[in-house]
């Protein structure tokens, strides 16, 4: 897996998604394109890849798309509408890749033009706030615990499976 935080200028987004997928399937790899915003770690979105591919594997996968599976797990919903949301948008000029497979460094050179990678961590943009509001993490939760916010967002992608 690799993750990259890349600058990109987003015209149409379903246009967008089309070419992730389009040079997903020539490279074989699930390409997602997340919001800087929710990314609360690269250990999250590994966790959410990881699990997504254990599900492919067990035959337990909710979507038929892995990229799909993979945002369901890095969202901590079942819901596509609901996880969606960690999603890139059209009116951000960042965003964070997640790309799974065979040819993870030829997948990212084809989408030269498309976005543009950075040598920024990919959680530089994280939203604490936000992140702690969208996974329902309570101050109360995390007074409660020495874990960080990273920990708790990657024991909800977790929790998912339990909830199937």
């Amino acid at each position: 897996m690799e993750a990259v935080a890349c600058e990109t200028g987003i015209d149409d987004l379903d246009t967008f998604v089309a070419r992730l997928g389009e040079v997903g399937e020539d490279h074989g790899c699930a390409i997602g394109a997340f919001s800087p915003r929710y990314v609360a770690s690269e250990r999250h979105l590994e966790r959410a890849v990881a699990l997504a591919n254990r599900a492919f594997s067990r035959g337990e996968n909710v979507a038929d798309d892995r990229a799909i599976e993979i945002l369901l797990y890095a969202a901590g919903r079942r819901q596509i509408d609901q996880a969606l949301e960690i999603g890139v948008r059209e009116d951000e000029k960042r965003a964070v890749l997640v790309i799974d497979g065979e040819d993870e460094a030829g997948a990212v050179e084809a989408l030269s033009g498309l976005v543009e990678p950075t040598d920024q961590p990919v959680a530089e943009d994280a939203d604490p706030e936000l992140i702690a509001s969208y996974f329902g993490i309570t101050e109360a939760e995390r007074e409660a615990t020495d874990a960080d916010l990273c920990d708790l967002v990657c024991e909800r992608v977790a929790l998912l499976d339990v909830e199937k």
